[in-house]
């Protein structure tokens, strides 16, 4: 198992992000499914929303026994929002998740932090648009490009920030239940964002 790698883990493709000895973090390659973050309009945090119940419920019980086997608890740290200052919440301990601002800006995507850490004095919508590393964020849906939910909240806590579909960060968040937007998916009449598990294996 190397960094980059592409392997097949229960019915979807996976893309290796991290290997530390004898285990490796995957991220689904393209976005799986779409589905609101929470399921009302209300301040959350990853630890209580809904879609983090239904990844580490519902959802990683689709997966058979002996796949389940090989999926580790792990502890997440959830950082705050650095530009509007919104509370990530407690730590969590999660079988699957969506990742933070911090993995896909500093870590598993090449390195933005400068970006982050350092905005322009007027920047408050979109992230970066120049940022070299946008390419490398973008997923599709049913072949389409589409935006993908992060876990970490945007401008309040009743928004989380996003990855857009050309691959930029939305910082100040999309609402996390049942948002009203002209941005539809073609194929799928559905304006919802979309979902691409991560989890750490047994190597």
């Amino acid at each position: 198992m190397k960094i980059g790698d592409q392997v097949v883990f229960g019915d979807y493709e996976w893309r290796i992000l991290d290997v530390q000895d004898d285990k490796a973090l995957i991220l689904t390659e393209e976005i799986i499914e779409l589905r609101d973050y929470h399921n009302k309009g209300t301040d959350i945090t990853w630890k209580d929303c809904e879609l983090r119940k239904y990844l580490n419920g519902e959802f990683y019980q689709k997966f058979k026994v002996e796949d389940r086997a090989k999926i580790m608890e792990t502890v997440n740290i959830n950082p705050g929002n650095l530009w509007y200052k919104a509370d990530g919440g407690e730590d969590t301990t999660d079988r699957i998740f969506i990742l933070s601002i911090d993995e896909v800006v500093r870590t598993f995507f090449g390195d933005s932090s400068r970006l982050l850490d350092f905005p322009s004095k007027n920047q408050r919508y979109w992230f970066q648009r120049k940022d070299e590393n946008n390419i490398k964020r973008r997923a599709k849906y049913m072949n389409s490009m589409w935006w993908w939910w992060i876990r970490t909240p945007g401008k309040h806590n009743r928004v989380a920030v996003y990855i857009h579909g050309d691959g930029n960060i939305g910082i100040q968040g999309n609402g996390v239940s049942k948002r009203k937007t002209n941005v539809i998916h073609h194929l799928t009449n559905d304006s919802r964002g979309g979902i691409r598990p991560a989890l750490w294996i047994k190597k």
